[in-house]
């Protein structure tokens, strides 16, 4: 009711493109928390176990991505939008935002997209990150400017590079070997994949409506639904642009007297429009909002909806210094796990996977440091 409440007053307010925004977010929201599509928990069960399915998961959504995406990015636009890709430079500023963002991800329990859904299925205890990461996003606009001077490659457009085919075909072929490596891995640590318990499922109409769902159902909808995105907005899904945007209201609303509108990240085309609008008008935050009221949705259809927020002193301090991490490295890396490296990537663009990299190999540290704010590793 909330959502349909919401979509009528934005389609009342600023038209029916604005309502769809909210209802794509919510979809999102849905597809996450029926799927528990994270990445969070997938490199760290990787990392700590061998298991890889939720790997395996992630390069079936790239795959279709790139498919849907190349081709009309190379047109430019898509059923009369204009559309681009997130093509960014190859950075020390990627390298080092990714790394801590990785870190994070596992000391704060959770990444940008995770977060937004487990507070919406009634997980409180993500709160605390997601204020963690936009305490950090706001800091990184301070420090923006002076990243953008570090060291710094030319962006790379595989397809502009390549072509568009041969670039699909380059990047099905690492998605297709990251698979393969997760199935050796796998069986030489436990002789057998871990599977899906389809015996006990219910029937799949009543499965898609409530869930749980298989990974490969939520790959398969979070790859058409970043599609839609592009459609509709002109640019791929971004979770952590809503994030400095809502640190800067914090800002303004607690009186902080910071001189925001000075600082370079701001003063950008786009982003000094958003900070003069509201946060409805903005669609990365609209979508966040929607993704939050989508997971609550498929809660209550689940029936699984029940606010948690009791944890131990040090799973809410390693929340906020890992909400910290994640803010400040996916403002300063161009985007966190869904803007950098499932959009990098379904743009053609080469700091993706450099985003990815230097997350993985963060998120392998930030993993053995959890028991140091009282979590288990596995």
């Amino acid at each position: 009711m909330l959502t349909a409440a919401l979509s009528v007053y934005l389609f009342q307010l600023q038209g029916g493109h604005t309502s769809l925004v909210l209802l794509l977010g919510s979809a999102l929201g849905l597809a996450l928390y029926h799927a528990s599509f994270g990445f969070t928990t997938a490199w760290r069960n990787f990392v700590v176990n061998g298991r890889g399915r939720a790997i395996r998961a992630q390069m079936l959504m790239l795959a279709i991505a790139v498919c849907l995406f190349f081709p009309t990015l190379a047109a430019g636009e898509f059923l009369g939008q204009n559309v681009n890709g997130f093509v960014r430079p190859l950075s020390v500023a990627v390298i080092f935002g990714a790394f801590i963002f990785g870190i994070g991800m596992q000391i704060g329990n959770g990444c940008a997209s995770g977060n937004l859904y487990h507070a919406g299925g009634g997980q409180l205890r993500a709160i605390p990150s997601m204020i963690g990461f936009t305490a950090g996003a706001l800091w990184a606009t301070r420090d923006y400017e002076w990243w953008t001077t570090q060291p710094s490659l030319a962006p790379v457009a595989l397809i502009d590079a390549l072509g568009v085919l041969p670039a699909i075909a380059l990047n099905l072929m690492v998605f297709a070997t990251i698979a393969g490596l997760t199935l050796i891995i796998e069986r030489r640590r436990h002789g057998q994949l871990e599977r899906d318990n389809d015996d006990q499922a219910p029937p799949w109409p009543r499965r898609l409506l409530r869930g749980p769902w298989p990974f490969v159902w939520g790959a398969i909808a979070l790859a058409l639904l970043n599609f839609a995105t592009l459609a509709l907005i002109g640019r791929p899904w971004a979770v952590a642009l809503g994030y400095p945007l809502w640190g800067a209201k914090a800002a303004e609303a607690l009186n902080l007297g910071l001189d925001i509108d000075f600082w370079g990240y701001w003063m950008m085309p786009g982003r000094d429009t958003a900070l003069m609008g509201g946060l409805l008008e903005d669609s990365a935050s609209l979508m966040n909002i929607g993704v939050i009221l989508g997971a609550l949705i498929a809660a209550a259809l689940a029936g699984r909806f029940s606010l948690q927020w009791k944890m131990p002193l040090r799973h809410w301090l390693g929340a906020v210094i890992g909400g910290l991490m994640l803010g400040y490295g996916a403002t300063i890396a161009f985007g966190c796990n869904i803007g950098a490296y499932f959009g990098g990537i379904a743009s053609g663009s080469l700091h993706g996977w450099l985003w990815l990299l230097a997350a993985f190999a963060g998120s392998f540290i930030g993993t053995w440091l959890r028991p140091l704010f009282g979590m288990t590793r596995a």
